[in-house]
């Protein structure tokens, strides 16, 4: 495997950041090492610096390290309490209030965002819990979006195909069988009661020319730790614009709010912990 020099890796991690907002600092050398060697095998390079002046002038060879570097590990209900507190918690309390204020018989609207969703293990098991709470698309008008920065992460997300290995982490035997249809020997795919609630695209949360529009929920878990402090604060204050101001966010598990921002209050729930708008900080 190809080994990165100091100078090397500060040049190639100033590109990172550049082009996707990734902060990788010393000590992170083996992460460039790891997963851009196969990299430099495919595209005949002998050092680092020659893959970076080649993806300078080749925007596909940029998108691949982009999908590279990442590419972050993520399995089906991961954590399980954040699904848990969406399913008995968030869903009912926002189903009560948003249906409130409709007319009868109008489409109760429900609106998700994933951001960094990698995949699609998260938007999928959203469309599990929304599945388990009886909600389609006849009664309420779901707006279910995943996005990631890495083109190969939402091409994947979008298949909704995966290995006997991806699905045994985080789901049992019954639950495998009544999400998934069997493809072939080690291929599962989502099955389309699921998969068409969701959908995926490529964004960069810093990108300032698409608006996603408001949501209900926005699920950003274990995003923010590859951000420096800085750009965690522009990605809160991104997302406090996004949010209803009765909305919900659900962050990863190691991570708090307490350094970054005012914008939200943390409120409990069993286990779990959720955020909502700060009403005493406006934008």
């Amino acid at each position: 495997m190809a080994k990165i020099t100091p100078i090397e890796f500060k040049v190639f991690s100033k590109y990172i950041f550049d082009v996707c907002g990734i902060t990788l600092k010393e000590g992170k050398e083996y992460l460039i090492e790891t997963r851009l060697s196969p990299l430099l095998e495919k595209h005949g390079c002998v050092s680092f610096s020659e893959i970076y002046y080649k993806a300078r002038r080749d925007k596909d060879l940029e998108k691949e390290i982009i999908d590279a570097i990442s590419t972050n590990e993520t399995f089906f209900f991961r954590d399980v309490t954040p699904f848990e507190v969406l399913q008995h918690k968030i869903l009912p309390d926002l189903i009560d209030k948003r249906g409130r204020s409709l007319r009868p018989g109008a489409r109760i609207p429900i609106r998700i965002l994933s951001l960094g969703c990698s995949t699609g293990q998260e938007v999928y098991t959203i469309t599990f819990v929304l599945r388990a709470l009886g909600l389609g698309t006849d009664m309420y008008d779901i707006r279910l979006i995943g996005v990631d920065v890495s083109n190969a992460a939402i091409a994947k997300a979008s298949y909704g195909v995966y290995s006997e290995f991806e699905l045994s982490r985080g789901l049992s035997p019954a639950q495998i069988s009544q999400y998934f249809l069997k493809l072939d020997e080690n291929r599962w795919k989502v099955k389309d009661e699921y998969r068409w609630l969701a959908t995926f695209e490529t964004h960069n949360i810093f990108d300032t020319s698409k608006d996603l529009g408001r949501f209900d929920i926005i699920f950003c878990r274990n995003v923010g730790i590859y951000f420096s402090p800085i750009d965690r604060i522009k990605m809160y204050e991104k997302i406090a614009a996004m949010l209803e101001p009765d909305g919900y966010l659900l962050i990863g598990a190691t991570e708090s709010l307490t350094y970054d921002t005012d914008r939200f209050v943390p409120k409990k729930y069993l286990r779990a912990v959720f955020y909502q708008p700060n009403p005493a900080v406006t934008g």
